[in-house]
């Protein structure tokens, strides 16, 4: 297998990152439109992620936020976006860059994106053990062959854990636990051999 010098796999990761702050973008400048709502989990101890101590303690790994009812001063970046969000009745400015996003997922009309870390050092261990080129690491939620509709790709609506009443409005959950479903292909799965 020859060395991918081009590396698609940060080429396509980057533009699928695209359509998260396209979206965010969007959601900033007009709101959630019809029954839209965001699910994201990020990585809490990614680079340029900022959240408070108690956060973080709580959630030292991974985090899911929703974007639905209660959420404010929506601003994304070039690099990233920032939100309010209230947990445990207390306010909180998160900061999260998009390359610490892991997952993002519109449950009203079941679009999913899911993102691995890709790092140097991951792609050279892949070769070294497979003994040729660099293998990619990025991974896509596709549909299984024959199958009719693309939507059953898709996990389930994820079920969500430690809902919170906010400022007297609906339950909303700080974090949710991904159900499977879908299937992960490997990009590599389609390439010349």
């Amino acid at each position: 297998m020859a060395v991918d010098h081009i590396r698609y796999d940060i080429l396509a990761q980057d533009a699928l990152r695209g359509v998260v702050r396209t979206v965010l973008a969007d959601v900033a400048k007009h709101g959630l439109p019809g029954e839209h709502h965001l699910y994201i989990t990020f990585k809490t101890r990614g680079e340029g992620v900022r959240l408070s101590p108690r956060m973080l303690a709580q959630y030292p790994q991974e985090m899911t936020i929703v974007l639905q009812h209660q959420f404010w001063d929506l601003v994304t970046t070039e690099d990233g976006f920032e939100v309010g969000l209230s947990f445990g009745g207390i306010p909180e400015r998160l900061s999260i860059p998009f390359a610490a996003i892991k997952g993002f997922y519109d449950p009203s009309v079941e679009f999913g994106l899911q993102f691995e870390e890709i790092g140097a050092s991951t792609a050279e261990k892949s070769a070294e053990q497979a003994g040729q080129g660099v293998a990619l690491q990025d991974t896509l939620t596709v549909p299984a062959a024959g199958e009719q509709n693309p939507a059953a790709a898709l996990p389930a609506v994820p079920t969500p854990v430690e809902p919170e009443q906010v400022d007297g409005g609906p339950a909303m959950p700080t974090q949710v636990k991904p159900e499977g479903g879908a299937q992960v292909v490997r990009l590599d799965r389609f390439r010349k051999k």
